[in-house]
């Protein structure tokens, strides 16, 4: 599980996330970044109800998401905001695969 000081929480983060922060998309996972003023960096997961009806599926992506991202949260550069976007057919996806599509992004987005 996250550390509370690795969680993104506060409705106002996320609003400027998503208007000053630049994206990263693979397959069918976006990422969003955007410097902050803390030392820490902070991650969010958005599974919208389009990935799944079921509450029980979409909790099982966010899980999958945290645990990828809490492995490797020590190598991840300190400063940023993150948002992890989930998308359609994410679902489907192998824990595997979910961490080599996320890995390529956070590499893609120069954070590893």
């Amino acid at each position: 599980m996250l550390t509370k000081t690795n969680r993104l929480r506060k409705e106002k983060d996320f609003e400027k996330l998503f208007k000053k922060g630049k994206s990263f998309k693979n397959g069918f996972l976006i990422l969003k970044i955007v410097e902050n003023d803390s030392k820490e960096s902070r991650f969010g997961f958005i599974v919208s109800q389009k990935v799944s009806k079921t509450a029980t599926l979409r909790n099982k992506v966010k899980r999958r998401l945290r645990d990828i991202i809490q492995q490797n949260v020590a190598n991840i550069k300190k400063g940023t905001d993150v948002a992890l976007i989930a998308l359609p057919g994410l679902e489907k996806k192998s824990f595997l695969e979910t961490k080599e599509s996320l890995n390529v992004l956070l590499k893609k987005a120069n954070l590893i």
